[in-house]
Formats: C-alpha cells, structure tokens, sequence
C-alpha cells in the first residue's frame, strides 16, 4: 500500500535547468527543482521549485494543469490575451491545459507545485 509522503522528511538533490533560448524574454534565471513524487503512470508530480527573477514564455499541455503554492517571492503569469495574475508568498494559482503566455518572476520564487499531465 502507497504512504503519504512529507516532502521536508525526503533529502533529495534538485535539477538545475534554464529556460529554453527561445523562450527567454528576460534574464537567463536558473531554476531548481526538487521532483518529490510521481506516480506510476507518470501523469501526477509534485514538488519544489525555485526560481530567479526573469520571464520566459510558457505553454501548458492541452491536458496538463498546474497547481502550485508560492512560499516566498513573487511572479506575474500573462496570457497571450493579455490578462495577468500576480502570485505572491502566501497565494496559490492553477494555470490550466492549454494556457499559453508568459512567466515572469520578479523577486526569488519558491513554490510548492502539482502538475497533472493526464493521458491522452
């Protein structure tokens, strides 16, 4: 049987990353990720994430959702139509499948997230 898992009890190393070249807007912030779960199927994750400040272009699948809780800092999403959403320490923000837009962060962001990527 599955246990509940408390992501400060794991000790795990985070991925660094950028974004994509074609993507960046601003900045080149590099980003960790502490992958905490996923589950067999490879469609639920959930995590850490951090952030430097910069903005980059972002496109969720057409069946990918994101949940995430932000921790400290702060970050703007913009869609392409130009409506935007401001997420600071204490906030949490769902971006839905197929969103597309932009992620700017503009102070040092840590959230904790949940991205489920169902199955075509």
């Amino acid at each position: 049987m599955p246990n509940a898992l408390n992501f400060a009890q794991q000790q795990i190393e985070p991925e660094l990353d950028h974004p994509r070249p074609e993507r960046l807007i601003r900045g080149n912030p590099e980003r960790k990720t502490w992958l905490h779960y996923q589950n067999a199927s490879g469609e639920v994750f959930a995590g850490v994430w951090s952030c430097e400040p910069g903005a980059w272009r972002i496109e969720m699948g057409e069946r990918e959702d994101e949940h995430f809780f932000v921790t400290a800092g702060a970050c703007v999403i913009t869609a392409d139509d130009g409506h935007a959403v401001r997420c600071e320490a204490g906030q949490s923000l769902v971006i839905p499948a197929g969103f597309k837009g932009t992620f700017e962060v503009l102070e040092p962001l840590t959230k904790h997230f949940m991205i489920v990527d169902r199955a075509s």
